[in-house]
């Protein structure tokens, strides 16, 4: 298991240039670090409830082999509105967005950082944002990472008891269980007592308890798994490649099961990390920044791929070069030769496996991870 920084150790390489952008739902303050490169999309982060986005990616994004990833692309790190370093309290009164309207925020983003397109990062809350995001603009997102991505409505807080028995003054100890298992609460200490104490004294915590009420009431996402050749035009679910990833003792792999279940097989990834908890992006980062890697490859990034358990060898991809696609067919381009080639590296990478991959069109991508 990776040792656990200071919070105040991980700060991120490069300077970022922060910015307070007016949506139609209010500000949100965003960091940007890069330029985005020609029709190259960005990285785009957004975090989990209780988190920033230097606590929930710093880790990950140091990380030297997903440095050499973020040198191609810009990278646009979004912080949910007042869960930022030194955020004010919000007014009396204050209307708190809804999940939907944070999605919503998104495009204004784009349009004030001139990108015209991403791939997105999410933990948790974010990652139910960059979904809803993804089905209401699918033009706008060539690729996923949800990290523990969970579409149903029910939330994880008896929200009507907590606030009768005055939840607050417990508002970190319920974020705590939504984000570790009871055995890793009692078992990581390191781990558990740097969050907890980042969790109840950097974030303002009358802005964190309006975030986690809007995660709480969230609506279901209107997904439904296509079949293949007969509905794929007309169900409602991602069109872009899906890489869903849960550690194998997080609270969420119930939860991220069932999204695998209900997104198209031939263009999603189901990542299981064994041994490894709520936070895969922070204890385990070089396998994460090793999956990520090839996931970006197939879209047609990345000129190789190093394979380091392999003495050095590398595995050629499409170049840096987009693959030769329009807009309007970049959601069925997983399918190709390269992406096809770059799925069956992911496959054996993370399987140890050499002998080939499972078929890419046939089922779900399930891999169980040995971390």
């Amino acid at each position: 298991m990776s040792a656990i920084l200071d919070l105040d150790q991980i700060a991120c390489s490069g300077n970022g240039v922060e910015h307070d952008i007016e949506t139609p739902h209010g500000v949100l303050h965003v960091t940007m670090r890069g330029v985005p490169k020609g029709n190259r999309p960005v990285i785009l982060t957004y975090h989990d409830i209780g988190l920033n986005h230097k606590s929930c990616f710093n880790t990950l994004f140091n990380y030297e082999d997903m440095q050499e990833i973020t040198q191609h692309f810009a990278v646009v790190h979004v912080d949910a509105p007042g869960q930022q370093e030194g955020a004010p309290p919000f007014p009396s009164g204050y209307r708190y967005p809804t999940m939907d309207e944070l999605a919503e925020m998104l495009p204004s983003v784009m349009t004030q950082l001139k990108v015209n397109s991403m791939i997105g990062i999410g933990v948790g809350a974010g990652a139910y944002i960059l979904t809803r995001f993804a089905l209401n603009n699918p033009a706008l997102v060539e690729g996923l990472v949800l990290i523990n991505v969970d579409p149903c409505a029910e939330g994880w807080i008896d929200w009507a008891a907590s606030k009768l028995s005055g939840w607050t003054s417990n508002l970190v100890d319920i974020v705590m269980s939504h984000h570790f298992s009871t055995d890793e609460l009692t078992e990581n200490q390191e781990l558990i007592q740097t969050y907890r104490l980042h969790i109840a004294q950097d974030i303002n915590q009358d802005n964190l308890a309006l975030f986690c009420g809007s995660y709480q009431y969230r609506q279901e996402l209107d997904i439904e798994r296509p079949i293949v050749g007969l509905n794929e035009d007309t169900v409602n679910t991602l069109t872009c490649p899906a890489l869903l990833v849960v550690g194998d003792t997080s609270p969420a792999v119930e939860a991220v099961v069932e999204c695998n279940s209900r997104l198209n097989p031939t263009k999603t990834t189901l990542l299981k990390m064994a041994d490894c908890g709520g936070l895969p992006q922070v204890v385990q980062p070089g396998k994460l920044a090793e999956a990520f890697k090839y996931f970006v490859q197939g879209m047609g990034y990345i000129p190789y791929v190093l394979l380091s358990h392999l003495s050095n060898e590398s595995v050629p991809s499409a170049g840096m070069t987009r693959l030769a696609r329009s807009r309007t067919t970049s959601s069925s381009s997983i399918t190709s030769m390269d992406s096809s080639r770059s799925r069956n590296n992911l496959n054996s990478l993370l399987e140890g496996n050499t002998t080939g991959a499972m078929d890419s069109q046939a089922r779900p991508q399930t891999m169980e991870v040995s971390c």
